[in-house]
């Protein structure tokens, strides 16, 4: 497991725009290495964690959406039942309130990334260390 950092960026909510970040991010060679995508109040928003963080900001910052950046926890899971369970349950034992959670590919098989927005960064990183 690792820290890694994830940009988010508030984009419009109309057909395309997640095909508009996803084109100008490719046009800068930046792979996409997983996202969320939701619309909150009308605005559409952007969760990632791309293999060029330095690139992608430039891109988002320079394709006029508001961007943040902040680092979550990635860890690389088996894909199969209980897995995330396992992950969860230990955070949870240590006191570590998951305020969100998404998947990407890891690139081996049978593996995903699974990425978590913590309440406490360091302790997750030492507790899922252990």
């Amino acid at each position: 497991m690792a820290k890694v950092k994830q940009l988010s960026a508030w984009v419009e909510d109309r057909p395309g725009a997640l095909g508009r970040v996803a084109d100008a991010l490719g046009e800068k060679k930046v792979s996409i290495r997983a996202f969320m995508a939701s619309s909150i109040d009308g605005r559409g928003f952007v969760r990632l964690v791309v293999d060029k963080p330095a690139a992608a900001k430039k891109v988002l910052a320079s394709s006029g959406w508001a961007m943040t950046e902040s680092d979550v926890v990635e860890v690389v899971i088996d894909d199969r039942p209980g897995a995330l369970g396992a992950v969860a349950d230990k955070l949870g034992a240590a006191g570590v309130n998951i305020d969100y959670a998404y998947v990407g590919h890891s690139g081996l098989t049978r593996k995903v990334n699974l990425y978590l927005s913590v309440s406490d960064l360091k302790r997750a990183l030492a507790t899922l260390r252990r």
